[in-house]
């Protein structure tokens, strides 16, 4: 089984990135920023791409807050701000470009089901109430992270910090990305599909990732699929048929390869260079 990356043990030599990565894993990852002098970028991403929203009546807002909370909370958290498997949503650039809901009412309605997220059939005016209280979210969130002690998170711009060449030289070489990963196969359009810490969270943990297993039965033949179903007592595949398939564990011998272990294997081998210099060379995979 893949190891739990809030349970992995870290040393006093594990490199800064891992630390960092795993506390994001834990929702940690917050920062003191400084007093920021006025028309300064210390108010982070957001603030350096537009001034802060128009505000919104209290009541609306306060609708919003409900409705985003009963749909939307599981993913972006209560306060949009990021949660089980959806993104912070008061440093989206989408929301900071959206202007009275002409980006977020489309997104509501047909979701994005290459991440995840299904649509949702809401009335004009529930959308309205949604795009006030998001907004409201991420002008809160833009000042506060212009005081002394406020939020700031990581932009994308933060992670660009690597090497490009290193980074594809690793990537062949020393990494062993090669041997699982094309650029123009599995990888092509990677950083249009992925940004800053979604893509690092995919580089080295990636979600939903695709285990193999190979059951092997009492008369020797062999049947291979991707693993839906596994407990001490049954093991389960769809096969390349689309069919289900599963047999007592006590029956067959079956092999699981599980790509995500070799991301994890890795964990204890990166030095910040090379996780730098790789996630500069991903971001060029348009």
């Amino acid at each position: 089984m893949p190891a739990d990356p809030a349970k992995m043990t870290l040393s006093n030599s594990t490199p800064q990135w891992t630390l960092l990565f795993v506390a994001w894993l834990l929702g940690s990852v917050f920062c003191t920023a400084q007093a920021a002098a006025p028309n300064s970028q210390a108010a982070g991403g957001n603030a350096a791409r537009g001034a802060v929203s128009k505000s919104y009546p209290p009541d609306r807002v306060e609708k919003g807050k409900s409705l985003f909370r009963q749909n939307c909370s599981f993913c972006h958290g209560r306060d949009a701000t990021g949660g089980e498997s959806g993104p912070d949503l008061t440093r989206s650039r989408l929301v900071t470009e959206d202007v009275d809901g002409d980006k977020i009412a489309a997104v509501v309605r047909n979701g994005r089901p290459e991440k995840g997220m299904p649509p949702f059939n809401l009335a004009d005016d529930e959308i309205s109430s949604l795009v006030a209280f998001i907004h409201t979210q991420q002008n809160d969130a833009i000042a506060a992270a212009g005081r002394p002690g406020g939020r700031k998170g990581v932009d994308v711009s933060d992670l660009q910090t690597g090497n490009v060449e290193a980074g594809r030289k690793y990537f062949n070489g020393a990494g062993g990305c090669a041997s699982c990963h094309s650029p123009t196969g599995n990888l092509a359009g990677l950083a249009s599909r992925y940004q800053g810490l979604e893509l690092e969270e995919q580089m080295l943990y990636p979600k939903n990732a695709k285990s193999k297993v190979t059951v092997t039965l009492a008369s020797g033949q062999t049947i291979t699929g991707t693993l839906v179903y596994q407990d001490e007592f049954t093991v389960g595949l769809i096969d390349s048929s689309g069919t289900y398939r599963s047999w007592r564990t006590r029956d067959v011998r079956y092999n699981i390869y599980a790509p995500v272990n070799a991301h994890v294997t890795l964990f204890g081998k990166y030095t910040d260079d090379d996780i730098h210099n790789l996630m500069a060379y991903l971001q060029t995979l348009r």
